[in-house]
Order: structure tokens, then C-alpha cells, then sequence
């Protein structure tokens, strides 16, 4: 079986939204969308894999596959729930009403329809394509609901003694809604609401929404997560991984967003966020980063697609934080020198950033500007210098402590534990780090 190291990866061929994550019998579940026949895009699977700590992974084999008529063209992006000790994957179910006759791993003008279906599992890792799986919503066939074609992403939870279930869908005007259903059985679903606004894209994929108590005040705070296409668009990417505190009613799903939504990650590769609880109860965030180039190496398999680190958010005084996971920071507690690191290996960079100082990870710039934190990516872009190099957080007076954590083809960097965070992909890093201030290097154990 193949290991992953901190960030779970395509285990060759192209990997996209983590999907099902969830702690269940005493170790963690990731799937992902996953196609296991090329470096693109095509029929979607769920690939899974499986670790004790999110640190170290095992991939699996393929757990969902194409197999019903109504989930024919692909197992989209959904959610897990452990329901009476099994494990239930919640997905979108994809048929295509046209063929592109010479590659039918390929959408014809958005001409597809789309049903929510579930599977249970026994033991999380046994999955009955054949004789388990269920579709339990229906293509939307009222407009005035939703959209028949792009209405994807379940996430369900238990509140009380029902079952709730939010997806992304979009009206007939091309605006983002959610839509919000409630059931006793899993099976038999109601709608029960429905949401939009104008001026937040025309799709709002992977919705996923709970609450957090804010750690100054104990109050409870609602957050919102979601991946809304058309929100800003950009050279690279149209769809971003947004966040914000919303007004919401659990039992009778009224939601209330406001005006302006946040990113998620400043470095605008980061989509299709996921939220679950860890052992000790945490709201973690697991999510995709998005690669334009696959990863190709002499004597192995090319991959494209990878999971950022592993999330803790928190709300403090009205802003949403995501923190390195404990365990990530367990796993860093040896110091090294610069000269003695091997960089072909994860590693981790502290420091607090001053104006005027440049902190350059192999050809990947780091400095402050104006208040802000600014990166550049072109020399490790190349070849791609047609999309975004050039990123920056919002403006902020006060101290910057940067804890960066660095692998040969992400850079991650969180600001103040979490206040910002902004992430990179990246190729052909080369093998040095350079900047004038004091620096403190950090590996995992042995």
C-alpha cells in the first residue's frame, strides 16, 4: 500500500475535493474525488485513505465507483456520518444525458443531471457498490427550487432527533442558493428551506456550516464554509474557498450571509474545504489544493492533486482562524540548520517578519508590503507565468510571526497561529532558503 507523509496525495493520477472525512473507530477517514485513469479530470471515484494522527497515511483501494444507472458518470463530492456504528458516505450521483463518443469520461455541455445517494459501510473500509447504495434525493425537476444539473455536495448531520442535509445548488438566474432538507431515516428526505444572494457567484459548492464558541467571549458563533463559483474571478481560477459568521437556525435552517465573504487561504489555490471533529472534539478542516501541472519524477507514477495540512478553526473576536492541527506541530519538534536540512523532505520555518526583510524559500519570495504580507511564486511557476504569481493577505499593523511549512511542491503559511493563512503551490523549488533576520528550522521525527 502507498504512504503519504503530512499531505495526502494522488496516488498517481488526478485527485480533487477530499470527500467522507471523518473519525470513525479510532483512527481517521479521508476520501477524495479521485480518477484513476489519467492526469485530468474524468468519471469520479472516491479514493480513500486512513490515518491514526493526520500525519501519517495509508492509501486503500478505490471505495465508490460508477455502478447504477443513476451514478453512471461519477460519485461527486459528499459527506460521512457514523450511524449506529457504521459508516454512512453520502455523494452526489452523476448520469450524463449526452456522450462525447470519443471519450465518455468527459461532460457534453453541461448536459447531465444529478441525485444525492447514499452507501452504508459495516467497518469503513468494505464498500457494496453493487447491492448498498441508495439514492435517496432525486434530480431536482421544479426550477424554481433549483438547478436539475449542478445541485451537488451533501453535508449531513444529526441536531436533535432529526437529520439535516445542506447542498449547493444554483436558481435559474444563475445565482448561488442553498438548499436545506431534514430527514427521520436517512432515506425519506423533505426539503425544509432554501437560501440565496445575489452578488456571491452563480454556484455555491461543498456548503458546510456549524458552530464554534468564540474563545474570548463563549458565545456561540455560527461559520459558513463554501466553495462559490463566479466569486472572484481570477487568471487561474473563477471559484474560491470562502468563509464568514452567518445568523442561523439550526431546527428551522434559517440562514442569513452577509455582504462580504472572506477567503479561506490567500494563496488561492485552496478548494473544496471539509470540516469534521478530531478525537479530542476539535473542528478541523481538510481541503484540496488545486494544481494546473502534474508532479513528474523519473521511476514514478505522476500524480496531480493533494491535501493541505490538516486545519483547526476557531472563532476569536468576530475572526475566524485556521490553526495548524496539534498533531501537525507534534510531528516538527527537532531543530536543524539550515545547512544540515535535507530538503527533499517536509520541514517547518519560524519567524516574525519585518518590513524591508525578504525571506526566499527556493526561489519562492516572501515579504511585507504596505501592511501586508506579500508572496511571488514566478520562479517557481515557470511556465505558468500566463496565471496568478503574486498574492497578498489583508492589510494588518501589527506583528507578523510566520510559521511556514514547506514540502517540495506546497508552501503553506500561517499567519499570528491562523489569522491569515496563505498557501502555494509549487514547482522546481530549489534546494536553499535565504533571509537577513533570525530563523528557526524545524523536522519531523525520524
Amino acid at each position: 500500500m502507498k504512504h503519504d507523509l503530512l499531505h495526502l496525495k494522488a496516488p498517481g493520477n488526478w485527485m480533487n475535493d477530499p470527500n467522507g472525512f471523518i473519525f470513525y473507530r479510532a483512527e481517521y477517514h479521508l476520501f477524495y474525488q479521485y480518477f484513476p485513469y489519467g492526469l485530468q479530470w474524468g468519471t469520479m471515484h472516491w479514493g480513500h485513505a486512513t490515518s491514526p494522527d493526520l500525519v501519517h497515511w495509508t492509501h486503500h483501494k478505490i471505495a465508490l465507483f460508477p455502478s447504477k444507472g443513476y451514478d453512471q458518470n461519477g460519485c461527486f463530492s459528499g459527506t460521512a456520518l457514523e450511524v449506529q456504528e457504521k459508516l454512512a458516505l453520502f455523494y452526489t450521483a452523476v448520469r450524463y444525458e449526452v456522450f462525447n463518443e470519443e471519450n465518455v469520461h468527459v461532460i457534453v455541455n453541461d448536459q447531465f443531471e444529478s441525485s444525492q445517494a447514499l452507501i452504508f459501510s459495516e467497518d469503513g473500509y468494505t464498500f457494496d457498490n453493487l447491492a448498498s447504495k441508495k439514492q435517496i434525493i432525486p434530480p431536482i425537476s421544479d426550477a424554481a427550487l433549483g438547478d436539475r444539473t449542478h445541485t451537488r455536495d451533501p453535508k449531513v448531520w444529526k441536531f436533535r432527533d432529526q437529520y439535516y442535509l445542506v447542498m449547493g445548488t444554483r436558481t435559474a438566474d444563475k445565482q448561488g442558493k442553498l438548499l436545506f432538507y431534514t430527514s427521520k431515516d436517512l432515506i425519506n428526505w423533505s426539503i425544509v428551506n432554501s437560501y440565496t444572494k445575489p452578488g456571491l457567484g452563480y454556484m455555491w459548492e461543498c456548503p458546510d456550516i456549524f458552530s464554534l464558541p468564540d474563545r474570548i467571549s463563549g458565545e456561540q458563533r455560527n461559520v459558513l464554509l463554501m466553495s462559490p463559483e463566479g466569486i472572484q474571478p481570477g487568471l487561474l481560477y473563477h471559484s474560491h474557498a470562502m468563509c464568514s459568521l452567518v445568523s442561523f437556525q439550526e431546527e428551522s435552517c434559517d440562514i442569513v450571509i452577509p455582504d462580504q465573504l472572506h477567503m479561506v487561504d490567500y494563496g488561492q489555490d485552496l478548494y473544496a474545504p471539509q470540516t469534521n471533529l478530531d478525537e479530542a472534539g476539535r473542528r478541523v478542516m481538510v481541503a484540496w489544493m488545486r494544481m494546473p501541472e502534474p508532479v513528474e519524477k523519473p521511476g514514478e507514477e505522476s500524480w496531480i492533486g493533494m491535501m493541505a495540512l490538516p486545519r483547526v478553526i476557531e472563532v476569536e473576536q468576530e475572526h475566524i482562524y485556521f490553526r495548524v492541527h496539534p498533531e501537525v506541530q507534534q510531528y516538527f519538534q527537532s531543530n536543524i540548520s539550515l545547512e544540515q536540512l535535507d530538503y527533499a523532505q517536509p520541514f517547518q520555518l519560524q519567524t516574525t517578519l519585518h518590513e524591508h526583510h525578504v525571506l526566499d524559500i527556493g526561489g519562492y519570495r516572501i515579504w511585507l508590503e504596505d501592511g501586508r504580507l506579500r508572496t511571488d511564486r514566478s520562479e517557481v511557476f515557470r511556465g505558468l507565468e500566463q496565471y496568478n504569481l503574486h498574492f497578498q493577505t489583508p492589510e494588518w499593523h501589527g506583528e507578523w510571526q510566520l510559521d511556514i511549512f514547506v514540502e517540495p511542491n506546497l508552501i503553506e503559511i500561517f499567519v499570528n497561529q491562523g489569522q491569515y493563512v496563505l498557501s502555494n503551490v509549487v514547482y522546481d523549488l530549489k534546494a536553499y532558503v535565504r533571509y537577513e533576520g533570525e530563523l528557526e528550522c524545524k523536522i519531523g521525527e525520524a
